[in-house]
């Protein structure tokens, strides 16, 4: 069955999914939502996504492994009671102002504070 509703775009539909997942393992009293073991996950999965690429896996195999850290980020804000999505509206915000420049052939933006 899935869990895919008709307004599968909508953020807080992936908000609400993400929140039943950690309502049906009862994350919140079990240590699933402590942020040091979230990070660790994040870090796995962020090594899972590096494997695809690296080995050259297929894109189903790469869009998979990206899914699982974009649901332990969404399942990090509700573990750490923030908005994502305004937080993510605030940043875009934030690097759209950024120049960027070409560090070793590869465009880079970033704060740069040159000393």
């Amino acid at each position: 069955m899935s869990q895919q509703p008709a307004s599968s775009d909508s953020y807080a539909d992936m908000l609400a999914a993400v929140q039943r997942f950690h309502d049906k393992h009862d994350f919140a009293n079990t240590g699933g939502e402590d942020l040091t073991y979230r990070v660790a996950l994040m870090a796995e999965e962020l090594g899972e996504i590096s494997s695809c690429v690296s080995k050259g896996k297929s894109t189903a195999e790469l869009a998979e492994e990206t899914a699982d850290l974009f649901i332990l980020l969404i399942g990090t804000a509700i573990a750490a009671n923030f908005d994502l999505k305004q937080a993510f509206w605030d940043k875009m915000d934030k690097i759209m102002r950024r120049q960027s420049r070409m560090v070793n052939g590869r465009i880079r933006v970033s704060e740069f504070r040159d000393c």
